[in-house]
């Protein structure tokens, strides 16, 4: 099995992972982590997926997206977790209920 290979199953499994999370957990901070796992999957793909050569590098363009999108990813986490704070805050919930 080549390197490409095992980094393109292994983001398939994260990405299940989170997938998983997002809809088994109640939890806000539980959704969030499944987020953040998610999109670590989705970023293993395309790195996984950039072009290779024997003789040339890899392709930058793919590399180029993940480390926009990790600073992005960090980003949107932090005001996800601020957010579920000033719910919890808000309300005293922490996790998502459909009482009302």
């Amino acid at each position: 099995m080549e390197t490409y290979q095992i980094y393109s199953l292994t983001s398939a499994i994260l990405f299940i992972i989170g997938i998983g999370g997002i809809f088994m957990a109640r939890h806000f901070i539980k959704k969030i982590i499944a987020t953040v796992i998610m999109g670590g999957g989705v970023f293993l793909s395309f790195v996984s997926f950039a072009q290779r050569d024997a003789i040339t590098f890899a392709d930058p363009v793919p590399h180029a997206l993940v480390i926009t999108g990790i600073v992005v990813a960090v980003a949107s986490a932090a005001l996800a977790l601020a957010l579920a704070r000033r719910i919890y805050q808000l309300t005293g919930e922490e996790t998502f209920t459909n009482d009302k």
